[in-house]
């Protein structure tokens, strides 16, 4: 028998000072059996560094089905004429998800978080450098890992961006990082 994702009821704030966006989004989150907290915190950190997006399009930003469906974003913000506007990943995917998502979407931004990102992105920089929709960010993970200890079923959270700098909090736990752009 197929183990079945785990639902979390998320209350997320988001203050980002640099684009003038400041916002409350109840969000319902299903994590996938093989999926970590790590990487379930960088999926609701990535919501809230594009949510300011709402502001500028007709359309929704929305989860995807996560590691249970490859070749699909883990979040996308789409019009409502169904156009890809932003193709959001987190994690070390390999070129050819890459590729595929950038010959889908408008934007392509993803976010690798795990202590190996600099060896896996001396590796796959080269192979995408010439994807010129596709945005990395780098998302220290010392803190994801911190965060990550708070996640519980039914969590408030925020995201706050000013000037650059990224206050995340969990459960009552912050952390203040500067995402690092390697593309």
């Amino acid at each position: 028998m197929a183990l079945s994702a785990t639902v979390f009821k998320v209350e997320l704030g988001v203050s980002d000072v640099d684009h003038g966006y400041y916002a409350d989004h109840t969000l319902t989150v299903a994590r996938h059996p093989s999926e970590n907290d790590e990487r379930m915190v960088v999926r609701l950190l990535a919501y809230g560094l594009r949510a300011h997006r709402l502001a500028d399009i007709d359309g929704e930003l929305v989860f995807g089905p996560g590691l249970s469906t490859p070749g699909v974003p883990d979040l996308r913000l789409a019009d409502y004429t169904g156009r890809i506007r932003e193709w959001i990943n987190v994690g070390q995917p390999d070129e050819r998800v890459l590729g595929k998502a950038a010959g889908q979407a408008d934007e392509v931004l993803l976010f690798p978080f795990a202590a190996g990102v600099a060896t896996w992105w001396r590796t796959l920089g080269t192979k995408v450098a010439g994807l010129a929709n596709l945005s990395v960010v780098q998302i220290p993970h010392a803190p994801v890992q911190l965060l990550a200890q708070t996640v519980e079923r039914r969590v408030a959270a925020q995201v706050m961006v000013m000037e650059g700098e990224v206050t995340m909090t969990v459960g009552g736990v912050d952390a203040t990082f500067t995402p690092v752009p390697l593309q």
